[in-house]
Parts: C-alpha cells; sequence; structure tokens
C-alpha cells in the first residue's frame, strides 16, 4: 500500500477540521442551576432564596423550584419558584415563601433547588428534569 493516499486523506481531514467554525463557549450543551451560600429570613418569616440557572431549550413551561430545611428534621418547606428562560445563558433567580410560622430561624439550614419543564403525556403534565443542586447555606435576618 502506497503511503501517499493516506497522507493526502490525512491532510484533507486536517483541513476540514481546520475550516469547521468552532462552537462559542456559551453554546455548551449543558444545564445547571446553583444556589447562593447565603439566604434572608425577614422578620415575618418570609424565606429569600436566590441561586443562577442556564437551560438550553423546552417544550413546556420550565421553573426553578426550591426548599428548604433546618438541622436534622426531615421537613422541607418549598420557598416559591421562578419561571425560568431556557435559551442557553445565565440567568439569575431568586425565590421568596413563608412556611408555617416559627418553622425555620436564623443560622444553618440545607436547600435543593430544581430546574424542571412540565411536559405534556398524553394530556397530563409531568415533570421532566433539567438540573438539581443541594446546598447548605446560612439564613441570616433581613
Amino acid at each position: 500500500m502506497s503511503v501517499r493516499p493516506a497522507l493526502a486523506a490525512v491532510a484533507g481531514a486536517a483541513l476540514f477540521l481546520l475550516a469547521a467554525p468552532a462552537l462559542p463557549a456559551s453554546a455548551a450543551p449543558y444545564e445547571t442551576v446553583t444556589v447562593d451560600p447565603v439566604g434572608r429570613i425577614a422578620e415575618d418569616g418570609t424565606v429569600t432564596l436566590s441561586g443562577t440557572y442556564r437551560c438550553t431549550g423546552g417544550s413546556g413551561p420550565v421553573f426553578v423550584s426550591s426548599s428548604v430545611s433546618e438541622g436534622s428534621s426531615s421537613t422541607r418547606y418549598g420557598i416559591g419558584g421562578t419561571r425560568a428562560v431556557c435559551d442557553g445563558v445565565e440567568h439569575s433567580w431568586v425565590n421568596t415563601g413563608k412556611p408555617t410560622p416559627g418553622a425555620l430561624v436564623p443560622g444553618a439550614a440545607h436547600v435543593e433547588a430544581t430546574l424542571m419543564e412540565l411536559t405534556l403525556q398524553s394530556g397530563l403534565p409531568l415533570p421532566r428534569f433539567h438540573a438539581a443542586e443541594q446546598q447548605d447555606i446560612t439564613l441570616t435576618k433581613g
């Protein structure tokens, strides 16, 4: 077998790869949700949590939901929901909610944030999870 045809094929492939456009970093096909390390709890018990998210596409409405717990309790309190824009760009989210009075106090807490889409299947809205994150945070008065 001649070496020249093989070298020509390798050179052609290299030229093809060099001519192909590079994908921008923002076009990375991944989805994330983060939780900020500090949340706020107001005098009236309203809790505010925040973070960032990134998602790409969705056929139904997409939301960032969050919940919080404290100590060794297995009770989680839902803290609002934010409608997400799935355009591949990082966005901020802020959720607020008022759990049972006195249920949460300033100090260490554990938050779970979920990026979830509602899709219709057989006429029923079913969840499709894009990303989830769990984070230990500090709830501060504010």
